[in-house]
């Protein structure tokens, strides 16, 4: 009996919603303040907790947004497989993750915290670097890095 081996072309993510800017450098990520804008810009105002990923490149800009995981109003499951998955497939150098707050209240819960030292955890172990974890709102939001969570 012949065997059959799957042979598989992985080809670069569809983009659903390509963002529009003037300069490049815009996207570029200096502080978790940029970090905290471009994602509330994106998903401070849902009703569902939503999980961004943000690959940059070496010069931490932008190259790519995945909205990872749609939740319900309180909740989102996050799997790590699905986190890096779309830096892996964009040879993305570090990775912000972030989410949102429906109530627009961006503390921290105690399940935020472990989750991403979770994923940074795993991120040691694909050598792609978590930058930060960002939580947004309508209004603001909160690095947990900048707060000595992680």
């Amino acid at each position: 009996m012949e065997k059959i081996i799957e042979v598989i072309r992985i080809k670069q993510e569809i983009r659903e919603l390509p963002i529009e800017y003037q300069e490049y450098d815009q996207y570029t990520i200096r502080s978790p303040y940029d970090a905290i804008d471009f994602a509330r810009a994106l998903i401070g105002d849902e009703d569902r907790e939503v999980f961004l990923v943000m690959t940059l490149n070496t010069k931490n800009q932008i190259t790519a947004v995945h909205r990872c995981h749609i939740g319900s109003i309180n909740s989102s499951i996050v799997s790590p497989r699905e986190v890096f998955k779309s830096a892996i497939l964009n040879n993305g150098a570090s990775i912000i993750v972030a989410h949102n707050h429906p109530s627009f209240n961006p503390e921290q819960s105690r399940e935020d915290v472990e989750v991403s030292k979770r994923l940074i955890e795993c991120g040691k172990i694909l050598g792609i670097e978590v930058l930060d974890s960002v939580i947004v709102g309508i209004h603001k939001g909160i690095s947990l890095k900048e707060k000595g969570y992680i």
